[in-house]
């Protein structure tokens, strides 16, 4: 018996189409009531009839492995779907954050905090700030560890509380919350002891020395880099304005002694070349 036509043509509309249809799909003509019959083929054996939607064979347990971890295998039941393995979830890789994305400055906030709490403390009457800020003769240590916390003008306060809080932050970030704290006490405190010294009753206040001294102990990392041919991130012009800046204020704010700036950058520097030997953290 030969085998099945590859093609008939439609009478109407003269398109060939396929065999196996009762109608045209291009003009809806009707080529014959029912389906051709499905031949046998060569050897003589008949098609396996086709399996209806939902329904599914038996498996012979004979000739096909059984999966490992099914339902059918396990002995829960007839028909149950294998299961199947859920994908593995890539585990997050936790991102190495540079040294300027750690932690948050808390050192620097504080040490903001309880100047601007000192100075209003001192001028809504709570205290006489003259006793903090020239103090008797006798008793300067008063003077070396309050003055530092107390702003006689405001504007001498939010630029020397600007740069310690930026570099404090930065110092922080950089090393941890005791590199701050070590340098502005040494700065701050020694600078008002360097004032207290030569001009024991001067009219001295504020802690520019502290701000200067964080400056100092920041920068000297990247001027070591820069000297040694590397690249760096940070804008040395920029350090140098606020530098110039802090140096300036002593014409403008009285209770800035330009004797007690000095002495805190110098100790801000000295303070520096020991951190820069210091990895990051």
């Amino acid at each position: 018996m030969g085998g099945p036509d590859l093609f008939v043509v439609c009478k109407n509309c003269q398109a060939e189409v396929s065999p196996y249809i009762t109608e045209c799909p291009y003009c809806g003509n009707r080529l014959r009531k029912r389906a051709p019959k499905i031949e046998r083929d060569d050897a003589g054996d008949q098609r396996p009839p086709k399996v209806p939607r939902g329904a599914r064979p038996a498996r012979d347990s004979l000739s096909e492995p059984t999966p490992i971890g099914s339902a059918r295998g396990a002995g829960r039941g007839r028909g149950r779907k294998t299961g199947t393995a859920r994908p593995r979830r890539t585990p997050r890789v936790r991102r190495e954050r540079s040294s300027y994305e750690t932690g948050k400055p808390v050192v620097s906030i504080a040490i903001v905090l309880v100047s601007v709490l000192f100075t209003i403390a001192g001028k809504i009457g709570l205290y006489e700030p003259l006793d903090v800020v020239v103090g008797p003769s006798d008793d300067q240590i008063v003077r070396v560890f309050l003055a530092p916390f107390f702003y006689a003008r405001t504007g001498y306060e939010l630029v020397a509380l600007g740069v310690i809080f930026l570099f404090g932050w930065l110092l922080e970030r950089r090393h941890g919350w005791w590199a701050p704290l070590l340098v502005f006490a040494a700065t701050a405190f020694g600078g008002m002891a360097a004032q207290a010294f030569v001009e024991p009753d001067v009219f001295a206040a504020g802690a520019g020395a502290g701000a200067l001294g964080l400056l100092g102990a920041w920068v000297v990392r990247d001027l070591l880099a820069r000297r040694a041919g590397e690249e760096t991130e940070s804008d040395l012009l920029g350090v140098l304005v606020i530098a110039v800046v802090l140096i300036l204020v002593p014409i403008g704010a009285e209770e800035a002694r330009p004797f007690a700036h000095a002495a805190g950058g110098i100790i801000g520097f000295v303070f520096g070349l020991g951190l820069a030997r210091l990895p990051e953290r």
